[in-house]
């Protein structure tokens, strides 16, 4: 069953049960509530006729003219017109006319029939236990009970207009009820399109992905939904940079082999056939192979910080013999690009719990795009400093061929590499800066990178907590 029709199904259970309890807790509870005014109908009914009964017996001194009250109070029927009613032709009329026949009793104090109007009992007899609404008459000159009358003797009248009222609301909540059910099917049809149309549209557009082919989705609310869409997108892109970056690290990759590869397959030749010396072909292999090493390394550093496994060996570490120590190693190189490296420490640099060997590489991964960046007679300046006595504060800044803003925020990215530094023919796999990323941040640091734009060089920051 799809996701549309159980979130419909749903809610029209939740509807159906919530009218159906309300219809059983309304109709239970009017029946109830009816059942007491109906006895409190019942009750002031009998209590009206006896004390019209009770003027008329005071009146006339007797229950001679018992019948006037209860034909006034529509009590008197026409037997030859059952179940109607009874029209009397003297005069005034009573206000209750029944178009049902309802039972009413008379009787004196002795148990004494007095008068039945349906004539079920015959005055002058011993009148039976008697239901019905009750009222006591009095003679009112005496202030005596002289008897009493029983309304609705056979407790049908009031009941069934109770049980007709009752089944009335009935019919009429089963068919709100059955109204409301179908508006919730509606608003459920809707509400499920709804829902799903995101859902359905993911599905589509994640069978695209797969196939090859990136899409985005429509975000169209705030919602849950809209967030969704908006995730997806986010990761739509974020997969399309990382194939982009992927078909760069094959290019690059396929280079960074191809090189080497040639110059020791024309080395290695070229001293079979006799056409180079054994010591410069050696010295050109081994040069070779160290690059083919340094990218091997590379790539089994980035395979560490994806699998999590970076480990630290943290040890009390002079900053400024680090920093010294760098600028020292990285000299013959420096000095074979004509390139000025030079260091500066403002103030006395504390110990810190290091890596050594890990933040060596964070500083030779700076330090070597620095030099690659730079050109003849230019100088990159290795700094450190303390910052507001908070962090400690490692700089490296060049003069070299700077970073474009487009280029700015994918530094860090792996594999990345700007355009200007492929045109310039400068090596490397843009695995760099994501490895030093890598290890200042499990130093607790953080690594930024700043640049006033092409031409103008470039700093690179490394800040740690003291």
């Amino acid at each position: 069953m799809s996701l549309r029709w159980r979130i419909m199904g749903a809610i029209v259970c939740v509807v159906f049960l919530t009218v159906l309890s309300t219809v059983a807790v309304g109709y239970f509870a009017t029946q109830a509530r009816l059942s007491v005014f109906v006895e409190q109908v019942g009750g002031d009914e009998a209590s009206q006729l006896a004390m019209n009964l009770s003027q008329e017996y005071t009146a006339s001194g007797g229950w001679t003219t018992v019948e006037r009250p209860l034909a006034e109070a529509g009590y008197i029927y026409d037997v030859t017109r059952q179940g109607r009613r009874l029209e009397e032709g003297e005069g005034e009329h009573s206000e209750a006319f029944h178009l049902e026949q309802v039972r009413v009793v008379i009787v004196d104090n002795n148990g004494i029939l007095v008068k039945d109007n349906l004539s079920q009992l015959f005055p002058g007899s011993r009148s039976p236990p008697l239901d019905g609404y009750r009222g006591e008459i009095f003679d009112l000159g005496t202030s005596q009970p002289v008897g009493q009358v029983f309304v609705d003797v056979n407790r049908e009248f009031l009941s069934s207009e109770s049980h007709g009222l009752l089944t009335s609301l009935l019919y009429i909540t089963l068919i709100g009820g059955a109204l409301t059910v179908g508006v919730a099917l509606l608003v459920a049809a809707w509400l499920s399109q709804r829902i799903t149309a995101p859902v359905a549209a993911l599905t589509r557009a994640t069978q695209s992905i797969a196939q090859g082919d990136p899409t985005r989705l429509p975000v169209t609310s705030t919602d849950e939904l809209g967030r969704m869409s908006a995730a997806f997108n986010e990761m739509t892109l974020a997969l399309e940079t990382q194939r982009e970056l992927r078909r760069r690290l094959i290019n690059d990759v396929s280079h960074e082999l191809n090189t080497p590869l040639a110059v020791i397959q024309l080395e290695a030749a070229g001293l079979r056939d006799g056409l180079q010396a054994a010591e410069s072909a050696s010295a050109h292999i081994i040069q070779e192979v160290d690059q083919l090493r340094g990218l091997v390394t590379d790539l089994n550093w980035l395979a560490e910080t994806d699998h999590g496994e970076l480990r630290l060996a943290l040890e009390p570490s002079s900053v400024a013999e680090l920093l010294t120590e760098e600028v020292q190693r990285w000299q013959p190189q420096s000095q074979s690009q004509q390139v000025n490296v030079s260091l500066r420490v403002s103030c006395e640099l504390p110990q810190l719990p290091l890596d050594r060997m890990r933040m060596r590489q964070a500083l030779g991964n700076v330090l070597s795009n620095a030099i690659k960046c730079t050109g003849p007679g230019g100088n990159i300046v290795v700094a450190g400093a303390i910052n507001d006595g908070k962090e400690l504060a490692i700089s490296v800044t060049d003069e070299g061929i700077g970073i474009g803003p487009d280029d700015l925020p994918h530094v860090f990215d792996r594999f990345y590499r700007t355009d200007q530094s492929r045109s310039l023919g400068i090596g490397g796999t843009g695995l760099g800066l994501a490895i030093t990323q890598a290890i200042v941040e499990a130093h607790g640091g953080v690594l930024t990178v700043a640049s006033d734009g092409p031409g103008h060089g470039a700093t690179v920051q490394i800040l740690l907590p003291l």
